[in-house]
């Protein structure tokens, strides 16, 4: 609101000043003469070489006036992007007073196809800071500059009106350029320190802006004082007005009402960027504020009440403007917050996570996560909401503060309840050097059933738990986060039950379907890896038994491969017995079913090694009869004789010796 003013009074204050000294100029002279002189006067008074091409006429009845051809104003020194004004032409029309000393009263004043180009330099330097640099006055050395008009300007308007104005903004030092073709203004300032009303149609963005209202005390807000404003801007999309008070420091303060039935519609056509925002953060937005900006572009928000969609918040707000980006801070108070759009979207998923039998897991969504919004600002936020619903969970009593700090965000959970229990730590989004989520949190007394039922929709158990959590996901999608997580974990329950599986029924009869499983406790720690949970100390207590658990649970996958061992206490007159249940498949439809392998080879463990023991001796036994039966038909064909404990090999070789022996004696003989 307040740059969208200075603009406006930059554009008027500078047709104003090209005015006062035409009029003042206006004698018995030729047009051309007129046109000199008055670009002359300007000149001195600016600093900037002013000139006026075509016809000058003037006028004395009905109206005493002049009108001129084509006008420019130099822009500064330093800039090199041409003239910092141009019109096709101007006419203005005073009072016959004029002519005769006194104030000047502009009865009219009208300016064709302007166009204006607003600069500001690498160092700082503006354009539109004009009767500081350029012409020296006489008297003055080269490289001085003279000091800009400090008297009050002594003229009212009756009205002006320009049309087709083009508005150019550069900033060198960022690199900025914004360009507001086809403005038009009619402004009406009847006293010099009474009020002005305004009526300016903008088209940032193509669009029409409408910006009208009234300023009162218009000699006092030029002197630098504070003046009552009231001004309302009308968009596609919407309405913001403002009524209050306002100062060209800038200073603001008063209150700002908006109603936006399309958020993003609004803020694209006043130029800027329209984000995809999501359900129940704000496609529609209602808001009533008191606010206050003071020269250091300090932005305070009180008694203030937002609407976002169907979600209302209450609280304060203060944010800084002046540095390098904006920092804030608030209080919002909220009712039941309904943020379920923020899900996932079943439909996405499944066409995302490929196809699969029936029971086949859709996967997680692998549309990708836009999370520049992090770098945008810092500061912090805190947040009291009765409930809020996020779609897969459900949350009661929230207490939360959020940091903000160079594109890493912390939701400290000061207390969050939650499935019939609490649940404390904290919740981190980063996106420094790509996105990634982490958190270290304690669950205490939380209801499995609905809490799993929400979270993986399985509702097969039920109990009241305890639950520590240490994870991070790394990439920009939900399935990339999922398929990468790490960390570890412990889960602690009392009393529960298990539906679709009884225990006790699959241990007598090796038929478990159906039915419940009723246990005392279960406990259990796990690791994540990729995407995985590891977990292999699962122990779960039961009246007449115990069961113990280990496997995978693809987190990323969405299925499952768990081993569940159940073992028959012993008692008196009856020993122990295992048979374990293997559960296989994807969340939605996982296959439970003994494991009967894994069943033999725990149940008869004694009887397979006493077996394996007695083939291992019939196998030796048959194996040293055979080698004797070896032994004596080789003695026999070759005919040799074995001393005792001489192998048949052995007793070959000494023959053969001997043989060799009889051989070589007969060469002496």
């Amino acid at each position: 609101m307040g740059a969208v003013m200075r603009w406006i009074l930059r554009l008027v204050g500078l047709v104003i000043v090209l005015a006062l000294v035409a009029v003042v100029s206006i004698i018995m002279l030729p047009g051309d003469r007129i046109a000199r002189i008055a670009a002359d006067q300007i000149s001195s008074l600016t600093g900037r070489e002013v000139t006026m091409q075509g016809d000058t006429t003037v006028s004395f009845y009905p109206v005493l006036g002049i009108s001129t051809g084509q006008v420019s104003v130099a822009n500064a020194p330093w800039s090199e992007a041409g003239p910092m004004f141009t019109a096709q032409s101007l006419k203005i029309g005073v009072e016959p007073t004029a002519l005769f000393g006194g104030d000047i009263r502009i009865t009219g004043l009208e300016a064709v196809g302007p166009k204006i180009l607003l600069e500001r330099a690498a160092n700082g330097a503006v354009n539109w800071e004009i009767g500081v640099e350029g012409v020296a006055p006489s008297g003055q050395g080269e490289g001085e500059t003279a000091p800009a008009p400090s008297n009050p300007l002594a003229l009212t308007l009756d009205r002006a009106l320009i049309t087709d104005a083009d508005l150019t903004y550069v900033d060198h030092g960022t690199g900025e350029r914004i360009a507001m073709p086809g403005m038009d203004f009619d402004l009406r300032w009847p006293e010099y320190e009474g009020t002005a009303t305004f009526d300016a149609t903008l088209r940032p963005a193509g669009q029409p802006v409408q910006v009208s209202g009234h300023l009162d005390k218009v000699g006092n807000f030029i002197a630098g004082g504070v003046s009552a404003l009231e001004a309302t801007i009308n968009a596609p999309g919407g309405k913001v007005v403002f009524a209050g008070r306002a100062g060209v420091q800038p200073q603001l303060g008063g209150r700002i009402t908006a109603d936006l039935d399309d958020t993003a519609g609004f803020m694209s056509s006043l130029g800027l960027a329209a984000p995809d925002i999501p359900a129940g953060l704000g496609r529609a937005m209602g808001a009533n504020s008191d606010i206050t900006l003071t020269p250091d572009m300090r932005l305070s928000l009180r008694e203030t009440s937002l609407t976002l969609d169907g979600n209302r918040f209450t609280g304060a707000a203060d944010v800084m403007l002046g540095g390098s980006k904006p920092r804030f801070n608030a209080q919002l108070n909220a009712g039941a917050l309904d943020l379920s759009a923020l899900a996932a979207d079943d439909g996405a998923a499944g066409s995302a996570g490929g196809s699969g039998g029936a029971g086949a897991s859709s996967g997680w969504p692998k549309t990708p996560i836009d999370a520049g919004a992090l770098a945008l600002a810092d500061g912090e936020i805190a947040l009291v909401a009765d409930s809020v619903d996020l779609g897969d969970f459900k949350l009661g009593k929230t207490r939360t503060l959020m940091t903000l700090d160079r594109a890493r965000m912390v939701f400290e959970l000061r207390e969050l309840q939650a499935y019939d229990g609490t649940i404390t730590g904290q919740f981190v989004m980063n996106n420094r050097s790509g996105l990634s989520v982490g958190g270290d949190m304690a669950a205490r007394g939380i209801n499995l059933e609905t809490f799993l039922a929400d979270a993986i929709d399985v509702s097969r158990f039920a109990a009241k738990a305890d639950g520590d959590l240490n994870f991070l996901g790394v990439g920009n999608s939900l399935h990339a986060i999922m398929n990468s997580l790490s960390g570890d974990g412990a889960v602690r329950t009392g009393r529960g039950v298990i539906s679709g599986i009884d225990l006790d029924r699959l241990m007598r009869s090796g038929d478990g379907a159906g039915g419940t499983t009723v246990f005392d406790s279960l406990g259990a720690t796990f690791t994540m890896q990729d995407g995985n949970l590891l977990n292999d100390d699962l122990l779960m207590t039961l009246p007449l038994a115990k069961a113990e658990g280990e496997g995978r649970i693809g987190l990323g996958a969405q299925d499952i491969d768990y081993l569940i061992t159940p073992v028959l206490l012993e008692g008196e007159n009856r020993r122990g017995l295992a048979i374990p249940v293997r559960i296989r498949g994807p969340w939605a439809n996982p296959r439970i079913t003994p494991d009967l392998e894994k069943a033999i080879d725990l149940n008869l463990k004694e009887e397979k090694e006493k077996l394996e023991q007695r083939v291992r001796e019939e196998r030796k036994e048959l194996e040293a009869k055979a080698e004797e039966e070896v032994n004596r038909t080789l003695e026999k064909e070759l005919g040799v004789t074995r001393e005792e404990g001489q192998s048949v090999e052995d007793a070959v070789k000494d023959r053969a010796e001997d043989a060799l022996k009889e051989e070589l004696f007969k060469l002496f003989d």
